[in-house]
């Protein structure tokens, strides 16, 4: 299978350890990191004493790329010439079952030899990764390095020699701090450092030959503090019991066989899953997605060792735990793992209940990346540059006034929480994660009631097309919020008051498809007759089977879409070409013929294969020139899932 995306993931570990290669073959270009910096990591084969290239830009003769195929895990290519076939496969274990798997920060890169001319051959490999992984520009900084002999394998690391964890925040950027490390499994080849042209490096070289066909090597990164948690500097997940980075090393080399094949059954189960859902464009799309909406994130415990699922809004503008990024990934999660949904709440409630927050809507973030230490979007001052950090937000008195109203996403938020609380509260069977934050949902769905039906002049997640007054999806959003509202309630034991709640979301629907029915299409605003929008929102009148939007109305959605169709999808609503991917498979769940569904998920598929821009899975991009508009790399790529969540919640119920 040779697959062409315009950018392939190759190490995707969390938001600063991230590699990609943005060319059609794995040596035609530099390795960057997902915001398009240069991290330079090459690799020669050594056939019988003479070298090919096979990643990476050199001078030397290339070994042809014959093949490659991406899966929710992998990315593996095959190489030939010489007589030998090479099989080298980027393996990044993120089973979302498994959270100490998940949160170990390690990838592999396995190699596999076969000799095509019936000859036996002596193949070496040997990998090479820049200084530049350990620091965020160009500038020269003192590198320290060395090599350790460990249990079952050896590891080279560098790292710089002054270290200031947590010293930056923002987005596009990358890490300054914490070391690299290259591991080989004992008797299979070799790890070295070594200064070129002023440069540190790390090399691990592999031994193949007809006796050892095939091995590994680890790349890891300790990052040594990964996320400020409201003042608390708190470790990846993986570290949470005192594990140190070579303790995870030496797992990570015994347990290669048996992740590996794990991985294996995964891709297997999502590929049937996704070609039954939706064909196999819908394929393709989750198995790119896949790894970058979960390496958008970084996994920690708070200090109750409750599980953290820090978000980055990568290329976006840096925030971490962004209520509207998370709402849109959900997906993903509710069919996986829902203590990740979990994660991804916590950091909103706590920073919600803080004094500083003094408003009767939920917050829009909790920090910038690394820092979650209170709200940055919509700050009236107090603004810092980018790699500079803002001040602890989460300790300001309430007397601060330091959020200017213009810019918050009220109903937006308020919208976003009750729902995913909700959604929650299904997979599970019950509301009790919830239970202690009752007094935050009633305030969110009090705020619902009395602005949600018509909203005014105000953003939406979809901030990058400004303020719109009136508009139907938001206030789509909004009543689906209160039915949300009124799931918690009753699994609450408050059915009288879940009942008043359902009301509401009932009368507000009527009222909604009396403003917003234009014959064959919904408006995109109230007050104007012209003009229509994607009403993604709509997707969990679906799911949650509240009977709010009859069956008829929500097909004839589907059909509009479909008509409205450019070459690579459709707009995201009738004032501009450029869509928003997730949703467009958000629309995508709103019918089971698939038919329909390949119709609105064929345009993406065909994006992904003549985009010209190289950059990792963007979410938003024009629909007539492929052109994307800054995003990238971003964890709302999670909601592409929803077909899928949609076809196993109608399954259950």
């Amino acid at each position: 299978m040779n697959t062409r995306v315009p950018s392939v993931p190759l190490i995707t570990v969390d938001p600063y350890f991230s590699l990609w290669s943005p060319a059609d073959r794995l040596y035609e270009s530099n390795t960057v990191h997902w915001t398009g910096q240069i991290k330079r990591v090459r690799a020669i084969a050594l056939i019988d004493g003479v070298e090919y290239r096979f990643m990476g830009l050199g001078k030397e003769i290339v070994l042809e790329q014959k093949t490659l195929e991406i899966s929710a895990t992998s990315s593996k290519y095959v190489f030939e010439g010489a007589g030998v076939r090479l099989e080298v496969n980027f393996l990044s274990p993120l089973l979302l079952t498994d959270l100490d798997l998940l949160s170990r920060p390690l990838s592999y890169i396995s190699a596999k030899v076969s000799f095509i001319d019936g000859k036996n051959h002596k193949v070496d490999l040997k990998f090479s990764f820049s200084e530049a992984l350990c620091k965020n520009t160009n500038l020269p900084v003192p590198i320290i390095s060395g090599v350790h002999d460990l249990e079952g394998c050896s590891a080279a690391w560098m790292g710089q020699k002054n270290q200031g964890p947590l010293s930056h925040s923002g987005d596009d950027i990358t890490i300054d701090w914490g070391y690299l490390y290259l591991a080989v499994p004992d008797g299979c080849g070799e790890v070295s450092t070594s200064d070129i042209f002023g440069a540190q490096h790390l090399f691990a070289v592999l031994n193949l030959d007809e006796s050892r066909p095939e091995s590994f090597i680890i790349a890891a990164y300790d990052d040594i503090v990964s996320i400020n948690y409201f003042g608390d500097f708190r470790r990846g997940y993986w570290a949470r019991n005192g594990k140190t980075i070579i303790t995870v090393i030496e797992e990570g080399v015994r347990d290669f066989k048996s992740v590996k094949e794990r991985c294996i059954a995964f891709d297997k189960e999502l590929n049937e899953k996704a070609e039954a859902a939706g064909g196999s464009d819908y394929k393709l799309i989750c198995n790119l997605s896949y790894r970058q909406t979960i390496a958008a994130h970084k996994l920690i415990t708070d200090e109750k060792g409750d599980v953290v699922f820090v978000s980055k809004e990568c290329f976006s503008n840096g925030c971490a735990a962004t209520v509207d990024v998370s709402y849109p990934s959900t997906p993903l999660y509710l069919l996986y793992n829902p203590e990740l949904v979990k994660g991804m709440l916590r950091p909103i409630f706590h920073f919600a209940k803080l004094p500083v927050w003094k408003f009767d809507f939920a917050p829009h973030d909790a920090g910038r990346y690394p820092h979650v230490t209170g709200q940055v979007y919509g700050i009236l001052s107090y603004m810092v540059k980018n790699a500079e950090t803002y001040p602890p937000f989460y300790m300001f008195p309430a007397s601060s006034d330091m959020y200017n109203m213009r810019f918050q996403m009220p109903v937006e938020e308020c919208g976003n929480m009750l729902i995913m609380m909700a959604a929650l509260a299904k997979v599970e069977g019950n509301a009790e994660f919830s239970r202690p934050h009752q007094d935050l949902a009633e305030k969110w769905a009090r705020y619902l009631v009395k602005f949600g039906a018509n909203p005014g002049e105000q953003l939406c997640t979809d901030d990058f097309a400004g303020h719109l007054a009136f508009n139907c999806n938001l206030s789509a959003k909004a009543i689906m919020g209160l039915y949300s509202y009124a799931i918690l309630l009753n699994m609450w034991g408050d059915g009288d008051k879940a009942a008043q709640y359902r009301e509401k979301a009932k009368a507000h629907a009527e009222e909604w498809k009396r403003n917003a029915d234009r014959g064959d299409h919904t408006a995109l605003v109230f007050d104007k007759e012209d003009g229509w929008s994607l009403k993604y929102n709509l997707v969990w009148d679906i799911l949650f089977k509240s009977g709010l939007f009859e069956k008829s109305f929500i097909e004839s959605e589907v059909k509009w879409y479909i008509g409205k169709l450019n070459k690579y999808g459709v707009p995201l609503d009738s004032r501009r070409d450029y869509t928003k991917s997730d949703w467009i498979l958000w629309v995508t769940a709103f019918t089971k013929d698939k038919s329909q569904r390949e119709a609105l998920i064929k345009p993406i598929a065909l994006f992904l294969q003549e985009a010209f821009e190289r950059v990792p899975f963007t979410d938003l991009y024009d629909t007539v020139s492929t052109i994307h508009h800054n995003f990238q790399n971003r964890t709302v790529q999670g909601g592409l899932f929803m077909p899928l969540l949609a076809d196993e919640w109608s399954k259950k119920s």
